[in-house]
């Protein structure tokens, strides 16, 4: 029994992770970049609207997951042009992006509260090795969108830390004049990389659902997307310390839920308000200790990250 409650827990942590797997990575490109976007939730509430209600009106599941990128995407767009065109404030203008999209998600999102479910993305369990022991439920049996996120964790690191455009990714986060005076134009892959962590933050809010919580509700995020911020810092900028973070914080979400049945949370009800305030508490400390500019050179952050890049300037 123990060890048929701890495989489901790690099936569902990864399960729950994925859409915190998405949004963190998508946020590493842009943060790699030298660009903090805080409105990481904003986006992915806005994805998940629109996944939904694409999903609902088309019959067509897939033609929600790309209308949740572009919308993602092209909120990150404006984030970019507020903060690499006009040099404005990026934490004032992420915060600014997250009500935008949670308020836009709210009010679109309204008639789409009642409506039947809307079609899902495909369950796709492997072939024999969904049937191994242990591993086949915890890694081989889960939906499509899972193993997306299984994928795009090696091509993420391999991008970042083998590849010349990784390499000009890593240079304009950390020092863009050097980088601009080799002839990488800075604005445009900034541009680029913000509108990416849009792209992945809104299939991250799709990935919800279209897949982990195939509804609409408003607010269905929770705050996954601060918890995607904190988990950069945790993950040191490192795509694959990021799904180690997001699938635990995706199996800490689901505790709860799994230990309903334990005898010790039975007679003590309120053990289990407490395990669903650990990933918010955890998210908290990382971001006070982030939030130190000694302690994010310590961690490894982008020596630029937060700086608005002027060509004017690069010799001073």
């Amino acid at each position: 029994m123990e060890l048929a409650l701890i495989v489901n827990l790690l099936a569902s942590g990864i399960r729950t992770g994925t859409s915190i797997l998405f949004a963190t990575i998508g946020e590493i490109f842009a943060e790699r970049a030298g660009v903090l976007n805080l409105g990481v939730e904003g986006m992915m509430i806005l994805g998940a609207m629109s996944a939904y209600g694409v999903a609902h009106y088309s019959g067509n599941p897939w033609l929600g997951l790309l209308s949740a990128a572009l919308v993602g995407g092209l909120l990150a767009l404006l984030h970019a042009y507020v903060t690499v065109t006009l040099h404005a404030d990026q934490v004032v203008s992420g915060l600014a992006l997250t009500f935008v999209g949670t308020g836009l998600a709210s009010v679109l999102g309204a008639p789409l509260v009642n409506v039947p479910q809307a079609p899902r993305l495909p369950g796709l369990p492997i072939p024999y090795l969904a049937d191994i022991p242990i591993l086949g439920p915890i890694f081989f049996n889960h939906n499509v969108i899972v193993y997306l996120g299984f994928l795009l964790i090696p091509l993420a690191w391999f991008y970042i830390y083998r590849t010349r455009p990784g390499l000009e990714l890593r240079a304009i986060g950390e020092y863009p004049a050097a980088a601009d005076v080799q002839g990488i134009n800075v604005f445009a892959l900034r541009y680029l990389y913000v509108f990416v962590g849009g792209l992945l933050a809104g299939v991250g809010g799709a990935a919800l659902t279209l897949a982990v919580s195939p509804r609409w509700i408003e607010g269905i995020t929770s705050g996954q997307g601060w918890i995607a911020v904190g988990l950069v810092i945790f993950a040191q900028w490192d795509p694959v310390r990021a799904a180690i973070g997001s699938y635990l914080f995706g199996a800490i979400r689901r505790l709860p839920l799994d230990l309903q049945n334990v005898g010790i949370f039975l007679r003590n009800p309120a053990l289990g308000y407490f395990t669903n305030m650990l990933p918010y508490l955890f998210t908290i400390i990382v971001l006070i200790i982030g939030s130190r500019a000694a302690m994010r050179r310590r961690l490894g952050a982008p020596a630029a990250l937060g700086q608005p890049y002027v060509r004017e300037e690069r010799g001073a």
